[in-house]
């Protein structure tokens, strides 16, 4: 069982961000692994530090203790599990993180692919499509690649729990 995708984009994207979050959507499940892991490798220094004291790396022991001591098969199978919002335990451990943490696990791993997590294949090729969103990606500034990457993130994962409906929404005032 999959959840439904975040619909819902933050209203801090710009038309330009969006269409680059929309782009991504339309990438098929490795493809998205292949471009997380091709932006952390050429711009991960400046994506997760940048906010150290908003991650905590004890908040997420699943995804960076025990998932490094997985094969690369069932390491790989989690990753498209998180990606494709399945309903499987690691999927809800990454869905129950904060955007900040999701960046940092996706960072974590980046940083260990081909040592304690699963490569890339030497042979592999970025397909146009992902060297375009590469290249968005580069030619935006900061403020709109972390707002870029934060909405990716957060769209991945499971989690069944549904954000509190707005007054607008419900026609209702809150009561004291």
């Amino acid at each position: 069982m999959t959840s439904s995708p975040n619909t819902n984009q933050p209203q801090a994207l710009s038309d330009k961000t969006q269409k680059v979050v929309q782009a991504f959507d339309g990438l098929e499940t490795d493809a998205k692994l292949a471009w997380f892991y091709l932006v952390y490798k050429k711009m991960g220094s400046s994506i997760t530090p940048a906010a150290p004291a908003a991650t905590d790396p004890e908040l997420a022991p699943m995804l960076l203790g025990d998932y490094y001591q997985l094969s690369d098969s069932e390491q790989l199978t989690i990753m498209r599990q998180i990606v494709n919002r399945e309903d499987s335990e690691y999927s809800r451990a990454y869905g129950a993180l904060k955007e900040n943490n999701q960046l940092m696990v996706w960072y974590a791993w980046a940083q260990a692919m081909g040592d304690s997590v699963v490569g890339m294949p030497n042979d592999y090729q970025p397909t146009e499509a992902m060297n375009n969103l590469l290249s968005q990606i580069e030619g935006l500034d900061f403020d709109d690649q972390i707002s870029i990457f934060r909405t990716i993130a957060s769209n991945m994962g499971y989690t069944d729990v549904k954000p509190i409906e707005t007054q607008v929404q419900t026609g209702k005032t809150s009561s004291l």
